[in-house]
């Protein structure tokens, strides 16, 4: 009888880790999860970072200043396909998200981090390679931003804050 229970026991705990581990599997290939929002570390079981630097994504725009209340496209190149990311716009002073994705993309979708429309993540894991956004700067002034990307190639290897170069804000003293 206590063979029984050890078995039943140990088949228990083999469903619910299982279950466990489908369900954080199948939250994340619908987007990043909220908690990546001040890291935009992908929060997967036993993920292996890769250098910045050592990244096949580029990310830019075609503006080198923008005003308040600017539309800002940015661009997203790879030579390898992808399934997930998180893209965001940071100020250079203070690291804080700014402004919001108004263009996004078919296979993403926007997340609201602090604010709505502040950051934009995928909404499926079909494999990616070149997509394109556009910002618009808040309404006020904000200073200089750059625009930064995480990339998930596979649920365990992932590049994260791959930056942009800095955008300057237009008209500051």
């Amino acid at each position: 009888m206590e063979d029984g229970r050890r078995a039943h026991a140990a088949l228990v705990g083999w469903a619910c880790m299982t279950l466990c581990f489908v369900s954080c599997a199948a939250a994340f290939s619908q987007g990043a999860s909220l908690s990546a929002c001040s890291d935009m570390m992908p929060r997967h079981l036993r993920v292996q970072l890769h250098s910045s630097n050592n990244n096949y994504v580029t990310l830019h725009t075609n503006m080198s200043f923008f005003f308040p209340g600017d539309r800002v496209p940015v661009t997203v190149r790879s030579t390898r396909d992808y399934m997930g990311f998180m893209l965001q716009a940071r100020k250079v002073s203070n690291n804080e998200i700014a402004g919001t994705f108004i263009f996004l993309p078919p296979g993403s979708k926007l997340l609201t981090c602090f604010e709505d429309g502040d950051t934009v993540t995928h909404s499926d894991k079909s494999l990616k390679r070149n997509l394109s956004f556009v910002w618009k700067a808040p309404d006020q002034p904000i200073g200089d931003i750059k625009f930064f990307i995480s990339i998930v190639q596979s649920y365990f290897v992932y590049w994260a804050k791959i930056e942009s170069a800095v955008v300057a804000q237009g008209g500051q003293n």
